[in-house]
């Protein structure tokens, strides 16, 4: 997730099917070489930088092409889409062990390379697309004087970031690069930036101590890892389910109040976690929790193309991963050490369900000021609008204000011949 503007940048200024076939290389090569290490730090290198580098260069990609292809239905598309990692994870696990007892580790990790090298034939299947707003920046694109005449007609049928434009002047990409991450100054996106930050802190930890929680509780450990089945099961099941919830109509102009619903009922969980102290209470909790874990992962690419677009989906959704990633990996150590210090799990859990709530708090909040915002503005402007009056007279239009004090008036086009006969 760390590299996943990276596999962005590579899309944007190539193609998706590059990214992803590149990706697909990498992390087929890095677990060959791992079958073949001698030392751990031979594993690192190979299975855990090559490989982790090939498969961010495939997810952003990956994700960004749902939302190109589909507009009706992309929060269902989403959820089926995204679906998939966890019914890959929960058909592999068992696999893998097959495997591991039939070939060996070494002949696992090889066999698995040959597997992972299928991404390279999903890539190829990437089609790219030109969206509509893609050609709306062409225009914009065609004034800057560097841009040959020779060529401006092939821009016309272009995105602005398409391939073609790699050929052209540095100062040409310098104004790509620029419009690709335009984004990161609206206020929209900073906003979804830090809840996503609070987001990804709250969610990790739970991952990672659930089992030994309910190991500590007293639960068998045959149950506390059917604990984590179920998690997974029903994380899947909410992917697609309230991605098809969602795209209801009634639903779908209320995206964003989904997704904090379900961050919110997230946050609920872990508040409430340290008091369930039982199997049969442990297993509603992996029910809750899996369902809108699935329902608010689906929703993350869907607000974000609300809120930049489409044509800038990719490089958006490579930050917001990016941003993922960073309290991902430091929120499962804070934990532990919460853990270590105290004695027990509470403090972890309600430090994870206070940052998951705050996340949903802050796009709540974000969300109604906007209303409030756009509530005030709309008044002003329809008076704007009731003082510019237009009158046409044939072939004669007038523009004319209609406050007294302007002098402006403006003779758009005069056809004198059609005056004179009336």
């Amino acid at each position: 997730m760390l590299c996943a503007p990276l596999g962005s940048l590579i899309s944007n200024h190539v193609s998706c099917q590059v990214g992803i076939m590149l990706g697909g290389l990498l992390a087929s090569t890095g677990l060959i070489l791992s079958s073949f290490a001698t030392s751990l730090e031979h594993l690192y290198l190979s299975l855990g930088v090559l490989t982790g580098l090939g498969f961010a260069l495939c997810y952003s990609p990956a994700i960004a092409m749902v939302g190109k292809y589909f507009n009706k239905r992309k929060a269902l598309a989403y959820g089926i889409a995204m679906s998939g990692s966890g019914i890959g994870t929960f058909i592999l696990a068992p696999v893998v062990q097959l495997l591991i007892e039939q070939f060996s580790w070494r002949g696992a990790l090889l066999i698995l390379g040959g597997f992972v090298l299928n991404l390279c034939v999903c890539g190829a299947l990437m089609r790219p697309i030109a969206l509509k707003e893609d050609r709306k920046a062409a225009p914009e694109f065609l004034e800057q004087d560097y841009v040959p005449k020779a060529q401006k007609q092939d821009l016309k049928r272009m995105s602005i970031c398409s391939p073609l434009i790699k050929v052209w002047s540095h100062e040409c990409l310098c104004y790509c690069s620029w419009k690709e991450y335009d984004f990161l100054l609206m206020p929209g996106f900073m906003v979804l930036a830090v809840s996503v930050l609070f987001m990804a802190y709250g969610c990790s930890p739970l991952f990672v101590y659930l089992v030994p929680y309910a190991l500590s509780v007293g639960v068998s450990h045959h149950q506390a890892a059917f604990l984590m089945s179920i998690l997974g099961v029903i994380d899947i099941i909410g992917n697609v389910t309230f991605g098809w919830l969602t795209d209801r109509r009634c639903l779908k102009k209320h995206r964003h109040f989904c997704y904090l619903f379900a961050v919110g009922m997230d946050g609920l969980c872990c508040l409430f976690l340290p008091v369930l102290q039982n199997f049969p209470l442990l297993v509603p909790f992996s029910f809750t929790f899996g369902y809108f874990d699935g329902a608010y992962v689906t929703l993350i690419p869907v607000i974000t193309a609300d809120v930049v677009g489409t044509s800038s989906l990719s490089s958006a959704l490579g930050v917001v991963y990016f941003l993922h990633a960073i309290p991902y990996l430091v929120s499962p150590p804070v934990a532990g050490w919460l853990v270590d210090t105290t004695g027990s799990y509470t403090a972890s859990f309600l430090l994870c369900g206070f940052a998951m709530i705050f996340s949903s708090t802050l796009l709540c909040f974000a969300n109604l000021a906007k209303k409030i915002k756009r509530t005030h503005l709309l008044p002003l402007t329809n008076d704007m609008g009731k003082k510019q009056h237009i009158w046409s007279n044939g072939a004669i239009a007038y523009s004319v204000t209609a406050e007294l004090g302007q002098k402006d008036v403006e003779f758009l086009a005069v056809d004198t011949n059609s005056y004179s006969n009336r």
